[in-house]
């Protein structure tokens, strides 16, 4: 995995994180590692986290107020549920430093770059996304290399892009590791929808299910648990709130592609229904070209096991 970049005249002097659980610990950690010379300050509205953030020195101040924490910021990130960015954003009207760029790490842009602007009208917005994470959450599950290696996706509005913010926040982001991509914020809603969300979607469902079939066949759901289930519960373990959020603001795409899923599965069922061997073959052949692909593409490792 390659290594990120150290910089010693970083995009931004001054770096305030709005959440410290896992993205926000990590990139913590990243900016301490790739850009050392960044001042850190951050603010979490559970008191035991911003105790436990100040415990594992991730920044240099943590605030008791979220607009203490941004006063001095020439980039503002927020990492907090989609569904809370609004009332994130809120408490930091008349706090932001002028000229200040106010960022995210939301698995959604559209309804996210709504939010932001209606509460912070005179920041520059620039929504982002790191298509990084684990199942774990908090100030402790975060490290340093999360997104070395993977997308971060930016969706900068017209008259943001035109100014210098969209190229600094990439520079940031490249610092860290990731490898940044720039497109519309709708497009990027409908590709989260089929790489990210769907995929979650269908992990809650298998292992709802395995656990409502666990008690009629007495354990051994669990006990027997094959690869491809286990995998599925590692997804399925991912935080409630955050993909609750998810799915309520990516709404549209996400019932568009479930749409669409629904009717390929009615067709595996058919195949499966009518002894259509060949059907079935020329899926799984078209399947395997593509999981070679990501393996091409540096996002996952073809070593047994998952490399685990």
């Amino acid at each position: 995995m390659p290594q990120s970049a150290h910089i010693s005249e970083p995009p931004f002097a001054r770096v305030a994180l709005i959440g410290l659980g896992l993205i926000g610990s990590s990139i913590a950690r990243g900016v301490r590692e790739a850009m050392p010379n960044v001042r850190l300050s951050g603010y979490d509205k559970d008191p035991a986290v911003r105790a436990r953030a100040g415990e594992l020195g991730l920044v240099d101040a943590v605030a008791e107020q979220p607009g203490a924490a941004v006063a001095e910021a020439g980039l503002v990130i927020l990492c907090v549920p989609v569904g809370a960015m609004a009332d994130a954003a809120r408490a930091l009207a008349g706090h932001l430093l002028a000229g200040a760029v106010v960022s995210d790490v939301g698995s959604c842009k559209a309804a996210v770059a709504e939010a932001l602007r209606a509460a912070l009208p005179e920041a520059v917005i620039i929504p982002a996304h790191p298509v990084a994470g684990t199942e774990n959450s908090g100030p402790d599950a975060g490290f340093a290399a999360l997104f070395r290696g993977r997308w971060c996706i930016l969706t900068p509005g017209e008259t943001d892009a035109k100014g210098d913010a969209a190229a600094r926040l990439a520079a940031f982001w490249t610092a860290l590791g990731a490898k940044v991509e720039t497109m519309d914020a709708a497009h990027h809603d409908l590709v989260l929808a089929v790489t990210s969300h769907l995929p979650h979607l269908i992990a809650y469902t298998i292992v709802g299910t395995a656990s409502d079939l666990e008690r009629v066949t007495e354990s051994e759901v669990i006990k027997f648990s094959a690869g491809g289930f286990r995998d599925f519960t590692r997804i399925a373990a991912s935080n409630p709130v955050m993909w609750r959020d998810i799915f309520l603001s990516n709404k549209r795409a996400v019932l568009d592609i479930l749409q669409r899923f629904s009717e390929d599965l009615s067709h595996l069922q058919r195949a499966i229904r009518l002894d259509d061997g060949d059907t079935l073959f020329e899926l799984f052949t078209r399947t395997r070209a593509i999981r070679r692909g990501v393996v091409e593409q540096g996002q996952d490792v073809a070593k047994a096991d998952f490399g685990r």
